[in-house]
């Protein structure tokens, strides 16, 4: 199973607090990666992966004692799955068309058809 928590913390203003929230949170027990999108002024999104659920006490600790505070946590749990079925329902949707050209037919319309030219050139 892949989990995802997402973490608004705020405070953070450069390269240097990314790595020190960084740093932090991958020494907690599950963590397999970070990644930090700072929002200067905001409240910045750390994505924390980890194959199973994290403890939310050890990940709030972490990102205090890199000095910055947690705003927001949010935890998608088989989040793999979860995006697999978003991408597989976007394809179905872009793909509706029975012709394969990729888009939906328009209400009240026939769906599109392929012509060939047959006459096609030789090659020089």
């Amino acid at each position: 199973m892949s989990t995802v928590t997402t973490l608004g913390v705020t405070g953070m203003t450069c390269g240097n607090c990314v790595a020190h929230v960084t740093k932090d949170l991958e020494a907690v027990p599950g963590v397999e990666n970070v990644s930090v999108e700072l929002r200067v002024g905001g409240a910045s999104e750390v994505t924390v992966f980890s194959d199973d659920p994290l403890d939310e006490a050890a990940l709030r600790e972490a990102v205090d004692e890199a000095g910055y505070e947690v705003a927001s946590l949010e935890v998608q749990e088989d989040a793999l799955a979860a995006q697999y079925a978003e991408q597989a329902a976007e394809k179905q949707e872009a793909h509706s068309c029975a012709c394969g050209c990729g888009t939906a037919p328009s209400e009240g319309s026939a769906p599109a058809t392929k012509t060939y030219d047959l006459q096609v050139p030789p090659r020089a």
